[in-house]
């Protein structure tokens, strides 16, 4: 329940605030003047402050200059029986969110009121988050994963564990997954992390290319050999080697690996000596190579010998705990890159987020932010800005059914009837999804029900 602040000298308007905000189910705190207002301030969680400006001791200037230095991020909206353009541009430039001249339109104060106290939360809570991220980082020993939950933590253990010996690691996973960042953490982590570390995608070569790519050849060797080109096992030499999409390369390159990894040499194509090296491998696939093995696909011996150590990466669906860190992280990423100023996302499409499955796991999810960044109309990525395939996933996605002809009245009310039933009954939520006051709903919904019974 948010806390509102009122402050008004006046014991009517005061009172009949009060009373209509309570009714719309915040926890009201009221003083009459700029002095007990500010005291009220330092003393309580509040949430959203209203303030009158002409009071007497401390008028509603001061109190909103002392609350735009002090609490910069507590939300004051302004009201004033002497409302002026001037004053309403002095007050918003020294931190006031909206401006209301006397008498208040209450519908609308009401609708303000919840806007901003949403926004507000939603920046609390993106801080937050921002400090459990960098307290995430600080406390890592790899700080580019980034997440909380139990599987990741468990991954986060194996790879501390690994990283310091030259044992070769297979790291299995779905599309998308971050396993390439596995390997980067590995080497991080490893006393090799000052020496080469190469990265092969095997299956962006072709088959003729791959093995004059991993062991170079020797001029002339074939057709555009014109002269000695080192392999990228010679280059590795004294660090480590990534094979990404292992599962994807034939048979004689297989042979020729399994000989690397067995007798630490090997020949370049076209070439006699025998070139002996010291590496580190690290492969990936999201292939099940246990089943490429029983079809023969992949070697058997070559399998064992890649998967000493076996490290599975988590697919999003099964670290859901993780996505808001990561949708945070990647906001901050792409304001900066397309000078953006997102400020979070509402708490629809946080809900949009976390109901999705992401079959492209984070590189999806990554794309997906970096669509909605950039598309937003406003500073909160709201549901609309979500790309179709999250939206249109929804499990409780609802609608409504409005068959013409029909009247305006009609219209409304099978709209307001179908949101409360979406909301399960909840007449504040209703109230909120509507963009309505609880008030207005309650006098709607009273109407009906008089109508219905013959009235």
């Amino acid at each position: 329940m948010a806390t509102l602040l009122i402050v008004d000298d006046e014991v009517n308007i005061l009172s009949g605030l009060k009373i209509a905000f309570e009714e719309e189910g915040f926890s009201v705190l009221t003083a009459n003047n700029g002095v007990d207002a500010w005291k009220a301030v330092n003393s309580n969680p509040v949430d959203l402050v209203i303030t009158d400006l002409r009071m007497p001791e401390m008028d509603g200037y001061e109190l909103l200059k002392k609350i735009s230095a002090s609490y910069p991020a507590l939300p004051v909206i302004v009201l004033t029986g002497h409302g002026t353009i001037e004053t309403a541009v002095e007050t918003m430039r020294d931190g006031a969110v909206d401006f209301f001249t006397k008498p208040v339109d209450l519908e609308k104060l009401i609708l303000v009121v919840k806007k901003s106290v949403r926004n507000s939360q939603l920046q609390e809570q993106n801080r937050k988050l921002q400090e459990e991220i960098s307290k995430l980082k600080s406390q890592a020993k790899y700080s580019k994963i980034i997440g909380k939950s139990s599987k990741l933590d468990q991954m986060m253990q194996v790879i501390s564990q690994v990283a310091p010996t030259k044992a070769s690691v297979l790291v299995t996973g779905e599309s998308g997954t971050g396993k390439e960042l596995v390997a980067d953490a590995i080497v991080a982590l490893s006393d090799r992390k000052d020496k080469p570390f190469i990265k092969v995608h095997c299956a962006s070569l072709s088959e003729s290319l791959l093995e004059s790519e991993l062991f170079g050849h020797e001029k002339g060797s074939f057709t555009g050999a014109t002269k000695d080109k080192k392999g990228r096992f010679e280059l590795a030499d004294g660090g480590t080697i990534f094979l990404d999409e292992i599962g994807e390369i034939n048979m004689s390159t297989q042979v020729k690996i399994l000989r690397v990894l067995q007798e630490r040499e090997f020949e370049r194509v076209g070439g006699e000596k025998t070139i002996k090296i010291d590496v580190r491998v690290i492969c990936a696939t999201n292939r099940n190579l246990e089943e490429e093995v029983k079809k023969g696909n992949f070697r058997e011996d070559l399998y064992y010998r890649l998967n000493v150590v076996h490290i599975s990466v988590p697919p999003l669906r099964e670290r859901k705990e993780d996505i808001e860190l990561l949708v945070l992280n990647f906001l901050d990423q792409f304001n900066k890159e397309d000078g953006r100023k997102i400020e979070g996302i509402s708490r629809e499409a946080r809900r949009a987020l976390l109901q999705y499955d992401w079959p492209g796991n984070i590189r999806e999810l990554k794309n997906s932010i970096e669509s909605s960044v950039v598309l937003a109309k406003g500073n909160i990525i709201q549901l609309e800005d979500l790309p179709a395939q999250i939206t249109g996933n929804l499990s409780n996605k609802s609608s409504v059914t409005i068959d013409l002809p029909t009247t305006l009245e009609q219209a409304e009310k099978k709209i307001i009837l179908g949101t409360i039933a979406y909301c399960q009954g909840n007449k504040s939520k209703a109230s909120e999804v509507l963009d309505i006051g609880r008030k207005t709903l309650h006098r709607k919904l009273n109407e009906y029900e008089g109508k219905s019974d013959g009235s």
